[in-house]
């Protein structure tokens, strides 16, 4: 009987003292974790944000044009194209002759004009003589005769002004069926046809003045209050290639319909850029004071930019900014960042606002 319950009592003291045995094991085990101090999460390098002087670059885009075109048009009319001596593409200079004109007919009008002057001539002659001899005779003749010949004195030497002005005309006329070209520069277009008959104004052919090609950007009324004369300019060809150009002109007005202006730049005249083509250029102008951060310290999250400052206590708070211009290795910071912020300069897209870090030395 007393074995029994003897057993029992210490089968239940055992049992009494394993459990309060386990519970201190427990309790130890807990303190002794909640003494344990966090590892750092990542050792970092520290930036501030830094100011610097930046040029303030506006992109655009916009087609090639020519700086100026000239026409080269027919000065007379009803004669026929004989020869072409250019074609679309040439490079031609002031003076240069372009086509000729036939003129055998206008030869032929010439020969004309001078015998109707060499008659004129000789009828003022004529005349002259008529009255002198009239006004040697005064008192032969009366007053009235004596006018007559002197009226047809005046008449003939009009007759010679109108001879000398209509062989002027077919001189001018033959010097026209020579067609030169009014200026340097290159053939864009040519509509001559070799044995048709032009009429005066008639379009031959259409030169790029001087071989100039300018880029005509559009950009909005804001950008267009940066802009000033004689600031370069980027500008990127369909091919790739990259040509500094100089902003010549602002246009004086927007166009009422997109509220856009345009910038004419010039390009360097031995480029290989063409008019018809589409660019997109980068105008540089005045500089402008920026807050900066390497782009290594911003990190993009859910679309937006953030950074990480590192507190007293080597713990981490992650904050969200704006960001602007991108230059390089360091981008823009427009919100508000504390100036004396220690900034984690790399490693931010493995952290974790709160996490516990280490300074690299």
């Amino acid at each position: 009987m007393y074995t029994i319950q003897s057993r029992v009592l210490f089968v239940l003291l055992v049992n009494v003292i394993l459990n309060m045995t386990l519970t201190l094991l427990i309790q130890a085990q807990a303190n002794q974790a909640t003494k344990v101090t966090p590892q750092p999460a990542l050792t970092v390098k520290t930036t501030q944000i830094g100011t610097v002087l930046w040029p303030v670059t506006i992109t655009a885009n916009g087609g090639l044009y020519p700086w100026q075109e000239a026409v080269i048009a027919s000065e007379t009319s009803g004669l026929r194209i004989a020869e072409i001596l250019v074609d679309v593409g040439y490079m031609v200079k002031k003076g240069q002759i372009l086509a000729r004109l036939a003129k055998e007919t206008v030869e032929a009008t010439l020969a004309q004009r001078r015998a109707e002057l060499a008659q004129a001539q000789a009828g003022l002659a004529q005349a002259r003589s008529d009255a002198a001899r009239a006004k040697r005779a005064r008192g032969a003749l009366s007053e009235q005769q004596v006018e007559q010949y002197n009226i047809a004195q005046d008449r003939a030497a009009a007759a010679v002004e109108a001879a000398k002005a209509a062989l002027l005309n077919e001189q001018i006329r033959l010097e026209k069926t020579t067609v030169v070209a009014v200026d340097d520069g290159i053939v864009a277009s040519r509509s001559a046809m070799l044995g048709s008959v032009v009429q005066m104004g008639t379009e031959l052919f259409r030169l790029v003045r001087q071989s100039r090609i300018e880029w005509r950007a559009e950009v909005t009324a804001q950008q267009l209050a940066h802009i000033q004369l004689r600031q370069v300019a980027s500008v990127e060809l369909p091919s790739g290639q990259i040509l500094t150009g100089k902003v010549r002109l602002l246009a004086p007005t927007l166009d009422p319909k997109t509220r856009m202006g345009l910038v004419y730049v010039d390009l360097p005249v031995d480029s290989p850029a063409k008019a018809g083509m589409f660019a997109r250029g980068i105008i540089t102008s005045n500089s402008t004071k920026a807050t900066v951060l390497p782009t290594s310290a911003v990190i993009v999250r859910d679309g937006f930019s953030y950074v990480f400052i590192v507190n007293d206590n080597h713990t981490v708070r992650q904050i969200k900014v704006v960001t602007g211009r991108l230059q390089k290795d360091l981008v823009e910071i427009i919100s508000d960042v504390d100036p004396d912020a220690d900034i984690v300069l790399a490693g931010g897209a493995f952290l974790e606002n709160g996490d516990k870090v280490s300074l690299m030395q």
